[in-house]
């Protein structure tokens, strides 16, 4: 056969059937069901954006925070943290009814993490993301500080392309360093000496559960360390009464209790400082009981801390010794079984997820307040 004769005695196909192919006996067409009423009034297409934009209410809030760095839990005076609080719940019941609040559009945020992150990353890159704007993930991986580029010669670099940064980073001498080099705001997302984010995020909880702060009692078990020291700090700002057991050699630091003292005498609320290594005492008529993980990202120490701290776990009989109607906090992510029994964490009394949920309305608070501009509806 020629290749003239191949090309005019092709073979038939049969209708419906691709070439070569049999349908398999249970195959069956699928034919759209077409209401032709319905199909005659549907739109044939849609128009997305256009000339007019959804105006946004106007939003006033203090401008003292912005263009400030949020490095550790005193940067923010009494009142600061009052409107800052304030501010987030504002956004929620924002975000809560759909109304749009995209105050930070036009603005980046760079996110710096050498640690990984859930509630960091996600309710920072959400929460711009809800203000108008957008958030950058930069891992050690993707920047060449691991290739020996100084955080000076960063901070500088990063503050010509974005509005703000968050930084997660281990040492709090690097976060330091790298707020000195920025000329945009710089917010701690977590250092080994401050939580302050996660401890501001647990008082708008606190807020809302109790309907006011000063007064109130929080316990923490466990060690004490850079999520304790933020919560003795933030909570006699406002005049929470913080009272931490724990064992011999992993109390929290003295200056920041003999600080956290002087700020809760100042609060005017009386809020008391105590350190103790009894977790009943603690706790006892406690508003709140508080813990964290006994073996931090990176402790070499992790047997011996697990073995010291076990007497500190927080079980239904610890919660007993509080208030009747206290609450179980746990900044996350956690260990059922090691510091805190999973009756306690999963029962009526836990409110960790509230907690988690308000990290991005703290967030959200903290990024309008230091990187708003006049005029961008407030």
């Amino acid at each position: 056969m020629s290749w003239s004769e191949a090309a005019t005695s092709s073979p038939s196909i049969p209708e419906g059937k691709p070439f070569g192919l049999s349908a398999p006996p249970d195959l069956k067409p699928v034919r759209p069901t077409v209401d032709p009423l319905a199909d005659a009034f549907a739109p044939k297409t849609l128009s997305l954006g256009g000339p007019i934009a959804t105006a946004l209410p106007t939003f006033s809030i203090g401008a003292r925070l912005r263009g400030r760095s949020v490095l550790s839990d005193t940067d923010l005076t009494r009142d600061e943290i009052g409107e800052v609080l304030e501010t987030a719940a504002r956004l929620k019941r924002l975000r809560r009814k759909g109304q749009p609040h995209g105050y930070l559009a036009g603005k980046t945020l760079g996110l710096i993490f050498q640690h990984p992150s859930t509630r960091t990353r996600v309710s920072f890159e959400a929460g711009m993301a809800q203000l108008g704007g957008q958030a950058i993930f930069l891992g050690m991986n993707d920047l060449q500080m691991k290739r020996g580029e100084t955080i000076a010669d960063t901070a500088q670099v990063l503050s010509r392309y974005v509005d703000g940064l968050v930084a997660r980073v281990a040492l709090h001498d690097d976060l330091v360093e790298l707020d000195a080099g920025a000329s945009v705001p710089v917010i701690n997302g977590l250092t080994d000496k401050a939580h302050p984010m996660q401890a501001l995020s647990d008082l708008l909880t606190l807020q809302e559960q109790f309907g006011s702060l000063a007064g109130l009692k929080l316990a923490f078990l466990g060690d004490g360390n850079n999520m304790c020291s933020s919560l003795l700090l933030a909570g006699a700002a406002m005049g929470v009464s913080v009272a931490v057991a724990a064992p011999q050699g992993y109390q929290p630091n003295p200056d920041v209790v003999t600080q956290a003292q002087w700020l809760g005498h100042a609060s005017g609320a009386a809020a008391t400082m105590t350190v103790t290594e009894d977790p009943l005492a603690a706790v006892t008529d406690a508003d709140a009981v508080y813990t964290d993980v006994h073996v931090s990202m990176a402790q070499q120490d992790g047997p011996a801390r697990a073995v010291a701290l076990a007497p500190y776990k927080v079980t239904e009989t610890v919660m007993a010794a509080a208030k009747p109607d206290a609450v179980f906090m746990h900044c996350l992510p956690m260990h059922r079984g090691e510091e805190v029994d999973a009756a306690v964490a999963d029962g009526p009394r836990s409110i960790i997820f509230d907690q988690a949920e308000n990290r991005l309305h703290l967030h959200k608070a903290i990024l309008l307040h230091t990187l708003c501009s006049p005029g961008a509806g407030f």
